[in-house]
């Protein structure tokens, strides 16, 4: 009969339960790694998720400014306004705050140069005091989140000075005078009326 193998000694018990713990610990590492990756995956998502949240809101509450600013505009013209109008400016400047706190600015626009990123014409015009491209009116408000852009501002572009006042136009040529060569050559031609034939 053959011989029964003999035990493992304590040094290879002790071998194998050391490459069983590496294994297990090497696993434990994947293991953390992968929930590394997926935590800032989803933070990630989360952070975007936030972003799109207030940008929707936002988006939302715009056109309530320009409301308020149209009413700042105007209901001041009036004396026994005078109370409303400053209510209505103390709500716009308390909006426009929290809008700053949200990390909303507004663009600059009259006096720019015309900026197709950040600016969308809704009409051209003459404007002797404007060169070309320079925005001269705001019409609606444009808006940055945290330097993105939210909505551009609708403005009105200048397309330079009327062409009567541009100071490349060629000025018109005065019509020419009769002249000494065209007297002479009438007379000539008189005298060859005059002349005899043979």
């Amino acid at each position: 009969p053959a011989p029964e193998p003999a035990p493992p000694s304590p040094e290879q018990r002790l071998a194998e339960a050391q490459q069983a713990l590496d294994k297990t610990k090497n696993q434990l590492l994947r293991v953390a790694a992968d929930f590394e990756n997926y935590r800032r995956r989803s933070a990630r998502e989360i952070e975007l998720a936030r972003r799109r949240g207030q940008q929707h809101v936002l988006r939302e509450l715009l056109p309530v400014l320009d409301n308020l600013e149209r009413a700042a505009a105007h209901v001041g013209t009036a004396a026994d306004l005078d109370s409303l109008a400053t209510g209505v400016r103390l709500v716009r400047e308390q909006f426009v705050a929290a809008l700053g706190r949200l990390g909303v600015e507004r663009i600059r626009t009259e006096g720019q140069p015309f900026d197709p990123t950040l600016h969308e014409s809704i009409q051209q015009i003459e404007s002797a005091e404007h060169p070309a491209g320079t925005v001269v009116v705001e019409a609606v408000g444009g808006y940055r989140l945290d330097g993105e852009l939210l909505r551009p501002a609708l403005v009105v572009v200048s397309k330079g000075p009327p062409a009567e006042m541009a100071p490349d136009a060629p000025a018109p040529e005065p019509p020419a005078a009769a002249g000494a060569g065209d007297e002479q050559g009438a007379e000539t031609a008189a005298g060859g009326c005059g002349q005899e034939t043979a």
